[in-house]
């Protein structure tokens, strides 16, 4: 039986000193005459992985859908290494979309085709490498995400991490400088997520990639981000900016931040006691709780 993975720490190598990856600014988010997000604005240095973050239906998705260009920028404007992406032209845009990987939250891989053809598939469209090359090249990133031998399964085959990994593997064929994943651990047990989470770890270190993670996962948010900001339903826009280990910190953000950091204890009674002093309400009195493993980010 293999054991549960140790749990990673982020420590970042991103680099300050140079320009920004990405750069957002005064980016509106709407659909129609709806707006959901006004005025978002932040940067993410090279090197670095920024986890967009907050409630469910406060445009973390639609987010990620401008910052890849799924969705046309009316207001504001997202820059890439100091190249404006929003207002380049069309072949422009394609040509910056190469340096582009993409990890949807099903993994998005054909059906039909073996996890091989479907790493295969972009070296095809966008290289011009021979089919002994491209092949080689597949067998290389199956492995990096721990998938050598599974060349010929198709996805069916294998488990949900494994088709996460195999999309993170195709994700990575033409070595992109940006990543984007779209809530990576979605459907994913607890031993599974960490793992894909080290994984995550290990490009940035490994490859210097630049990281930009949607989730709303506490384990994910406090093991691999370097960087967050937290999207706001309710004034629609961005409330908190900076690492979450400092965000949750008493008087280093807003409340609701807080709040949803420490899940439903903003006041931080319980979380962060050791636990074996922690006590709890039963039947109008107080009883010690037991020291128990404990399972927080």
């Amino acid at each position: 039986m293999s054991e549960a993975p140790t749990p990673a720490t982020a420590v970042s190598p991103a680099d300050h000193s140079s320009p920004p990856a990405i750069e957002v600014r005064g980016l509106e988010m709407a659909y129609d005459t709806y707006v959901i997000m006004r005025d978002v604005n932040f940067t993410v240095a090279p090197g670095e992985i920024m986890v967009i973050m907050g409630g469910s239906g406060c445009g973390k998705s639609t987010l990620l859908k401008y910052l890849i260009g799924l969705k046309e920028v009316e207001k504001g404007e997202i820059i890439y290494h100091g190249e404006s992406f929003s207002k380049a032209s069309l072949e422009e845009k394609e040509e910056m979309q190469r340096g582009f990987g993409v990890l949807y939250q099903g993994g998005a891989l054909w059906s039909s085709l073996t996890l091989a053809e479907n790493v295969a598939l972009p070296l095809e469209q966008y290289t011009r490498l021979s089919p002994k090359e491209i092949m080689e090249v597949v067998a290389m990133k199956l492995a990096l995400v721990s998938l050598k031998g599974f060349e010929e399964f198709y996805p069916s085959e294998i488990s949900g991490g494994m088709r996460k990994r195999a999309g993170l593997a195709r994700a990575m064929a033409l070595d992109p400088a940006l990543l984007f994943f779209d809530e990576p651990s979605a459907g994913l047990d607890p031993i599974t997520s960490l793992r894909l989470d080290q994984l995550i770890l290990r490009l940035r270190d490994g490859l210097g990639t630049t990281i930009v993670v949607v989730t709303h996962e506490l384990p994910s948010i406090f093991t691999i981000a370097d960087n967050s900001i937290f999207l706001d339903a309710e004034t629609k826009r961005v409330i908190a900016h900076g690492n979450p280990k400092d965000l949750v910190k008493e008087g280093r953000s807003d409340p609701k931040v807080r709040e949803f950091l420490l899940r439903g204890d903003p006041n931080k009674t319980l979380i962060g006691l050791p636990r074996e002093k922690r006590t709890v309400k039963r039947s109008n009195r107080q009883a010690m709780v037991r020291p128990t493993r404990d399972h927080s980010p």
